[in-house]
Parts: C-alpha cells; structure tokens; sequence
C-alpha cells in the first residue's frame, strides 16, 4: 500500500505544486497588464505633449486712446525682422521645431520644463499688426516685402517704418496646492520691439522707439509682487503672448512724443 500511495501524493503535491505556480504567473501576467494600462493613460493625461504649436494674433482696439490721433500720413511699414535676445534662464535653448520659431515653455511648481512653446513663423503676423496699428492712429499704412530703408521712396509714402522684435516669451506655471484649494496655473508674456522711422529721402532716422509689453495671467499686482485674481482669463499662452504683441505695437503709436513730431512735421511732397 506504501509503495501504491506514495506516488499518488507525489502527483498530488506535483499538481498544487503547478497551480500555484500558475496562480502566481497569472497574478504577474495580470498585474502587468494593468500596470501598462495604468502607465500609457498617465502618458496621456498626466504629462504633456513634448512640443505646443500655439496662435499668435493681433487683437484690433484693444489699446485705447491713440485712435485717429493722427494726420492722415503714408507709412510705408517694412517687413519684421527676428533680432530676438533671450535672457531668460527657461530660454536657454530656443531652437526652431520644423521650422516654427521657440516662444516659450510651460513650467512645472518646481520651475522644471514640462513643454516647450511654438508658433507658426510670426513676423508676417507682426508687420500686418504694425499696419492696423497705424490705421487705428488715422494714418495710410502701405506694406512692404523689403526689411531694411533704402533711403528711396517706394509708394508715395511720408515715412518708412522699420521694425525689429527683439523680445518674444511666454512661461507657463502650475502653483503648489495648499491643501484646500487646487493650484492655479500663472502664463507671463513679454514682447519688445524696436522702431525706426525715416522720412524719405533722408537716411538718418527721423525718430526711433522701443516698445515694450509685459501680461500675467491671471494679473499681478505690481506693488505687492502677489496675484489680483487667481482666475485666468484665457487658456492658452499664444493667447496671453497676443495680448503683449497687442500692447507692444500699440505702443509705438500710442506716445506722445512721436505724434507731437508727426502733426508738427510740415509736410512737402515731390510733384
């Protein structure tokens, strides 16, 4: 009888032997399963896209103030040009991505790079808001495909404008939490630009300016350095980066000094 039931509880012990090995297999095999699972839709909603594509516009009347303010002179207003500087520490690497220019990144509560922030190619953009601008102030604005003065007349303008941008960066940052409230997300925006004006035929600069416009969203009271509102306004930083492109070139009309000199400047035009 021993020698009859000593292998049938060798079998016995071989089979719960295999089923818990099996069972433990399954469990990884499962466990692996929903770990996968779980770790492509954190890919999904948890982090970021590597690069954002955003639109960057020119919001018509937003500035107040300067409209028609103006004699009804010809601006022949140049092409933009990219004489970027970039002294912000996020800006460090500020490459083109397929031919789109770098114009930002969006920041971790830590101050990490989570994403980095493109545009479509945006100095056609610039030009064209330049020449609205020049309408709103009542003046003619006349369009060019040439970026630099020439020193010789074009279209039967009274000035030429040259432009250059040379500050263009948005940073997006999420908050720390404090437990009861959720963290809210701050995009800061600078853009600057660079003005000369030529009165044709002369090639010395008639006059020249620096335009510059920084936007937080949501806004910062300047005195005490901490936010007005912890509601947002737009949803995106090409939004909030168009509302500083917006004030940056109204900003070359909307002064005092430049429209004083323009509805002084007796004007004599060749016949």
């Amino acid at each position: 009888m021993n020698a009859i039931r000593q292998p049938v509880a060798d079998v016995k012990r071989q089979r719960r032997s295999a089923l818990f090995l099996s069972a433990i297999a399954s469990s990884l095999a499962l466990g692996a399963a929903l770990w996968g699972c779980s770790t492509s839709s954190s890919d999904i909603s948890g982090f970021p896209q590597v690069a954002s594509v955003q639109s960057l516009e020119y919001y018509p009347q937003l500035v107040k103030g300067y409209q028609n303010s103006y004699p009804p002179r010809r601006v022949l207003v140049l092409a933009s040009v990219d004489a970027r500087e970039f002294p912000d520490p996020t800006a460090s690497v500020h490459t083109p991505d397929q031919g789109n220019p770098a114009i930002g990144v969006v920041l971790d509560p830590d101050g990490s790079i989570t994403q980095r922030l493109y545009s479509a190619p945006f100095l056609s953009m610039v030009q064209k808001a330049i020449e609205q601008s020049t309408e709103e102030a009542g003046m003619v604005a006349l369009d060019s495909s040439e970026s630099s003065y020439s020193g010789v007349r074009k279209k039967g303008e009274d000035y030429v404008l040259e432009n250059r941008v040379v500050r263009c960066w948005v940073k997006k940052q999420r908050g720390h939490g404090d437990g009861r409230h959720e963290p809210i997300w701050r995009t800061t925006a600078e853009f600057a630009i660079d003005t000369t004006l030529y009165k044709p035929p002369f090639r010395v600069a008639y006059w020249q300016g620096h335009t510059s416009a920084q936007f937080s969203d949501p806004p910062l009271n300047h005195m005490l350095g901490v936010a007005d509102d912890d509601a947002a306004i737009y949803d995106e930083p090409g939004q909030v980066m168009s509302v500083a492109v917006t004030r940056a070139v109204a900003g070359i009309f909307d002064r005092d000094d430049l429209r004083t000199l323009i509805a002084q400047d007796r004007m004599v035009r060749p016949r």
